[in-house]
């Protein structure tokens, strides 16, 4: 298959504006468009901010200033050699909303992006009016079923095969990155993705290192267990979330099982909605993306203070 270049599916034209900025002493490639009350989407693995370009343009024409994000270490934004932590990734959302001027907004997340979500909602709850979850339960519920549940236990097996260094990038990115291809169809519950949307994934995780800085989400979550930075996150998680949540799941996801993720409101303090999309896999928004969207719309309706819809 011969893929399309790098930079441009990176960089891809659409209702949309590229930009470039500083956050928690990094820099942040985002896509922009809409004017009103902020929502960031924030994507997942193995995925860039591209994911989002059906939900986008729904977000603009309904009364929101939409962003989706490169997660440090994919797409456009910076590859450092360090910090793929959900602490420093959710300082890095953080920082983000400030420097787009605004000291709240909804988040977003899909699968990592998630994890980063609620992260950001315990770690630093100010900066939060909303958080969606796609495919993904709190951290804290995750972390218990993967000990508990043998079928999550055995679903999520391959992040013990990402601990291997070299190895898991060159198996991630030979082949023109195959194997980013295999995850995208073993985790979702329909057709998609088609050929064409599968070689821009494949195309975005060959650049730069991104192979590796995926990889180091996956190899932090499971070293860090024993270390201090893991217990100190387990413990920052602690903090209830008291903003609306809605977390979204497809009933026939290949990586986060319905019964991982369902009516995970244990850790939540404010309002909970749960919703489980029929005939989808782990992505919901790639998917169905007309459905998701409205989920959302109608969800959003509900948060306290939040204005700007539009959407009928």
């Amino acid at each position: 298959m011969i893929l399309p270049a790098t930079d441009a599916v990176i960089r891809a034209d659409g209702p949309w504006e590229h930009r470039d900025i500083a956050a928690n002493t990094a820099r942040f490639h985002i896509v922009e468009a809409g004017e009103g009350p902020l929502v960031i989407l924030l994507h997942g693995f193995p995925m860039f901010w591209w994911t989002w370009r059906k939900i986008i343009p729904q977000f603009s024409e309904n009364g929101f200033r939409v962003v989706a994000m490169d997660l440090r270490g994919y797409g456009g934004s910076d590859h450092t050699p360090h910090g793929y932590d959900p602490m420093t990734i959710a300082a890095d959302i953080r920082g983000l909303i400030y420097s787009l001027g605004e000291t709240k907004a909804i988040l977003v997340g899909h699968d990592w992006g998630a994890i980063s979500a609620w992260s950001v909602a315990a770690i630093y709850p100010d900066v939060v009016a909303g958080l969606v979850s796609v495919s993904m339960p709190h951290p804290k519920r995750l972390r218990r079923q993967i000990l508990m549940d043998t079928v999550q236990r055995n679903a999520l097996s391959y992040i013990y095969a990402f601990q291997l260094p070299f190895y898991a990038e060159y198996k991630l990115t030979k082949n023109n990155g195959e194997e980013v291809e295999k995850i995208l169809r073993k985790w979702s519950g329909s057709s998609w993705p088609d050929q064409q949307t599968a070689a821009v994934y494949r195309a975005a995780l060959l650049g730069q290192a991104s192979a590796h800085c995926a990889l180091e989400y996956h190899r932090w979550a499971l070293r860090s267990i024993p270390r201090k930075d893991g217990r100190v996150y387990q413990s920052k998680m602690e903090n209830l979330i008291k903003v609306p949540v809605l977390q979204i799941h497809g009933e026939l996801d290949g990586a986060i099982t319905p019964r991982t993720a369902e009516r995970d409101n244990e850790f939540i303090q404010g309002p909970y909605d749960y919703y489980l999309m029929p005939n989808v896999g782990h992505f919901p928004h790639e998917e169905n993306p007309d459905e998701f969207a409205n989920i959302i719309f109608e969800w959003i309706k509900t948060v306290p203070g939040w204005t700007g819809l539009t959407h009928e």
